[in-house]
């Protein structure tokens, strides 16, 4: 996420909706116990996808000012769907400054005309390990039990009925990224080993950048192994993207216990524009979802700051084919090893669709199939609790 525009929310939110359900529509113009855990086969359907194009079906924005008991909505940064229940899970990226670390489960109605409204039907608070919900940072600060979490993607376990999520971790504050596995009903079910690659050292000359790390996370097709995405590249292995050159960053493939089963050099585009004199500009991966065995989408979020200091998106989705690349999982770093990076194709320009805007994308899941058979892809927006931003979801019907 673009930490960089990220604005402190100076009181709560004017509009409060205390009933159950939400219908965004209306206010927008335009857990428990673990079930037994079944076959693999009786709940992933369709496991080889094609993706060769895909058609924009149509958009929805969920107001800024929205609440939902008693939480301040937005910074959406992961999305997942259920197809057992038809439900979306939508994951906050608050850090637990707002209200605490949480999840939204929601329903997106559109179908193959169009995008006609998002409902929010509940909230579940991420728990730690203890039972209690996660810090914030002057709580740590200040001696609370626990760590800080920065949510950013999340996932429905096909096997098990519970849900992974990944925190990008805080060099500040020596917390290393992670990956929890927790129940539906937010609490903690276990933690999953990452690689040492990707955590810090005392010199700062190794590990995961702040803000870069586990950005991106996706369940195989068959659902047996787990998949992150570092949205920028590692500190030994190599400079972050300038408008002139592109990077490396890695995905990196996990079994259900965390041991590294493999491990690949994802290229990094150069970002697209330059930033105006002295301002920010960045580009990486904020989402990776699997289509098969060996191919995947992966979404990159460039953000360019002009002279006037208004950011511009740039987002685009592309293909991925690990077959012909290297597997780097030994490697502690790339920097200066000859390597075959992952093959990469463009699917979609965002920012060449009809989209009034085009903001910080950085969740994407399948969604429902339409009547016609095709898969649908749903992508969100996080607003980082922005007033200059939105919360914005996507619909694409998947071509093949």
């Amino acid at each position: 996420m673009n930490k960089l525009e990220k604005a402190l929310v100076t009181g709560m939110a004017a509009l409060c909706i205390t009933g159950y359900t939400v219908d965004t529509a209306k206010a927008h113009p335009n857990g428990g116990t673990p079930e037994p855990r079944p076959s693999v086969n009786s709940v992933i359907q369709d496991q080889v996808r094609t993706v060769e194009e895909v058609r924009l079906i149509g958009s929805e924005v969920v107001p800024n000012e929205l609440t939902y008991k008693g939480t301040t909505t937005g910074g959406f940064s992961g999305v997942t769907y259920n197809p057992k229940n038809n439900k979306w899970l939508l994951l906050s990226d608050d850090r637990s400054d707002l209200n605490p670390a949480r999840f939204y489960s929601a329903k997106l109605n559109y179908n193959s005309n169009g995008f006609q409204n998002v409902q929010l039907v509940d909230v579940t608070y991420l728990k730690q390990a203890d039972g209690t919900v996660y810090p914030n940072r002057e709580q740590y600060l200040s001696g609370a039990e626990g760590m800080v979490t920065d949510p950013e993607a999340i996932r429905f376990d096909p096997e098990s009925n519970h849900i992974w999520y990944t925190s990008e971790g805080n060099r500040s504050l020596g917390l290393n990224p992670y990956i929890h596995q927790a129940a539906l009903d937010g609490s903690f079910v276990s933690d999953i080993p990452v690689t040492d690659t990707i955590k810090m050292d005392e010199q700062a000359e190794k590990g995961f950048r702040n803000n870069l790390a586990l950005e991106g996370a996706t369940f195989s097709a068959d659902g047996e192994t787990f998949w992150t995405a570092m949205e920028g590249p590692l500190m030994q292995d190599g400079m972050l993207p300038t408008p002139y050159s592109g990077s490396y960053s890695r995905i990196t493939q996990y079994d259900r216990d965390g041991n590294v089963l493999a491990e690949y050099a994802y290229p990094i585009d150069a970002i697209p524009e330059k930033p105006g004199e002295g301002k920010h500009a960045d580009n990486g991966v904020t989402e990776i979802l699997s289509i098969n065995e060996h191919e995947f989408l992966v979404l990159e979020r460039a953000s360019v700051q002009s002279a006037d200091g208004d950011f511009s998106n740039y987002v685009r989705i592309y293909k991925i084919d690990i077959n012909s690349a290297t597997d780097i999982k030994e490697f502690d770093s790339i920097k200066d090893k000859n390597v075959s990076p992952v093959e990469k194709e463009l699917i979609v320009d965002m920012n060449a669709l009809d989209l009034e805007k085009v903001d910080n994308i950085e969740g994407m899941t399948w969604g429902k199939k339409l009547p016609n058979g095709n898969d649908t892809l749903v992508l969100v927006s996080d607003n980082n609790f922005n007033d200059t931003q939105i919360s914005q979801f996507i619909a694409l019907e998947v071509i093949r």
